[in-house]
């Protein structure tokens, strides 16, 4: 059967008990409506839900929430196993009575990071051209404000990569904003060391493995990809953060899917319309 997952926007100032009580009516009845309730995940500070939930249809779903509690998505998105767990990491673990909640409330960490890369386009022609003082005064201007919007939008420097800076976020909406400001600086920059070099940013979303400060797995190395896609003074993400950026007033344009490197089946990309 398909697997949907469902979004509930503004749940107001529902707490986790009351997110992991209507999951529980869910599971209580899911069976008469032959639908399974696969996992959820809860961010409690924004008051959003998403639950994944396998069913004929997107109707049968929202059929087992009316009778249940009566929270209907406001929204239903057709996914596949793989591309959640690209995504979401080894999720079924935590199926079916485990949340995945976020916040300072919260007693369960989610796991759940958006992961952003940051790269200076044409570093290595400066250094050529222009001289490796003047290369490492472009990377230091990157660097002030990139770590100026992680410290404003509450992100987690990981690594410094030569070119650029790889981040992390608790909340994608903290990640989308932080690359736009990014963006934004590059452009209204007066005194930029190099005028014409801009930089690139990709964002994934998912459940990275911490080890040692640094973090690693599938979505990781999916930001990585992305961000090397970009071109200069572009900011793609990929479905998974556009999807969990609803009712953010972040708009995208859809750029198709895309092939790239080390991913079997092409990634479905998006542009954060920031200008």
């Amino acid at each position: 059967m398909p697997i949907f997952m469902d979004v509930h926007d503004d749940l107001g100032d529902a707490t986790e008990s009351d997110i992991k009580a209507a999951h529980q009516r869910d599971l209580d009845i899911q069976d008469d409506y032959g639908v399974q309730f696969l996992t959820y995940w809860f961010n409690s500070p924004e008051g959003h839900a998403f639950c994944l939930v396998e069913a004929s249809s997107e109707d049968a779903a929202v059929e087992v929430h009316k009778a249940s509690h009566g929270l209907v998505p406001h929204k239903m998105i057709e996914v596949t196993r793989p591309t959640v767990s690209q995504f979401m990491g080894d999720w079924e673990r935590n199926v079916p009575y485990e949340a995945r909640t976020e916040g300072p409330s919260s007693t369960i960490d989610s796991g759940l990071r958006a992961i952003m890369f940051t790269d200076l386009e044409g570093s290595t022609n400066v250094s050529s051209h222009l001289g490796d003082d003047k290369a490492m005064e472009l990377v230091t201007f990157h660097d002030q404000i990139v770590r100026a919007a992680l410290a404003e939008h509450g992100g987690r420097e990981i690594k410094h990569t030569g070119d650029g800076i790889m981040s992390s976020f608790s909340y994608v909406s903290k990640a989308v904003s932080s690359a736009v400001d990014i963006q934004r600086a590059f452009l209204g920059a007066a005194k930029a060391p190099v005028a014409e070099v801009g930089v690139r940013i990709g964002i994934s979303a998912g459940e990275p493995v911490d080890q040692s400060d640094d973090i690693f797995g599938a979505s990781v190395s999916l930001a990585s990809r992305i961000c090397a896609y970009a071109d200069a003074g572009q900011i793609l993400v990929s479905s998974a953060v556009k999807e969990m950026s609803i009712g953010k007033g972040i708009a995208f344009a859809d750029c198709g899917p895309i092939a790239l490197k080390g991913f079997d089946e092409p990634i479905r990309l998006y542009a954060v319309r920031y200008d």
